[in-house]
């Protein structure tokens, strides 16, 4: 899941965006932001991993603000002054979107930076849904996702955690090699295990056990003895 935010001082550019996000499963809005002011401390306590950001705003524009950030998240300009590109692409920006934005070229930009982010380094790190909020868990520290009926119970080193999400997408999220499917119900982190026998798995006192079909899939365990 993307997480973003918008910010741009014309009400219904907002409004416009918050519907088009609404209609993109990818996209998960943490806040939408009037000003440059506001959205500084929404990047600090919630570190988006991209803007929609206006560029002629009043005090602060939108490139004098994404120059101002230390380790600024992705942008995708909004503006409806064409003359603005040449700047926006100095910036390195993942898009520049004209008003008034249509879906389609949101869900275009939204590929464009997906694309961006798949030749970067895996992430360390997701952000699950736990009680209504987006919590950020370091992958090192799951130490295994069970399936529970129609939730995920996720185990991790500082506590245990529900999410409704489907294990699909969890092992979608996790990087390869490091997580492994080991039954219908249980994904685990292979840097965790401490014991492996031929029908089940153990992290610490946790038995995890191994199911018929997963076996033939099992990465070489052996070299983890």
């Amino acid at each position: 899941m993307i997480t973003c935010i918008i910010v741009d001082d014309e009400p219904l550019a907002r409004l416009v965006l918050e519907s088009h996000i609404s209609r993109t499963p990818k996209l998960h809005l943490l806040g939408k932001y009037a000003n440059a002011v506001e959205a500084f401390e929404a990047i600090a306590n919630t570190s988006p991993d991209l803007i929609f950001l206006d560029i002629k705003m009043p005090v602060i524009s939108g490139i004098d603000f994404i120059k101002s950030l230390k380790n600024p998240p992705a942008v995708i300009f909004t503006t409806a002054f064409p003359e603005y590109g040449a700047d926006s692409y100095e910036l390195e920006a993942v898009d520049y979107l004209l008003k008034p934005v249509t879906y389609e070229r949101l869900a275009k930009s939204i590929s464009r930076f997906q694309r961006l982010q798949d030749k970067k380094p895996e992430s360390t790190y997701s952000y699950f849904k736990v009680n209504g909020k987006l919590l950020k868990i370091e992958h090192q520290d799951i130490l295994l996702v069970q399936s529970i009926r129609d939730y995920l119970l996720l185990k991790t080193i500082t506590g245990n955690y529900i999410t409704h999400m489907t294990m699909k997408a969890v092992c979608d999220l996790m990087p390869q090699g490091q997580f492994c499917r080991v039954h219908r119900s249980y994904l685990v982190n292979l840097l965790r295990l401490t014991v492996i026998g031929k029908n089940e798995v153990y992290i610490g006192e946790i038995r995890i056990p191994i199911g018929g079909h997963y076996k033939g899939k099992l990465p070489e365990l052996s070299d983890l003895q």
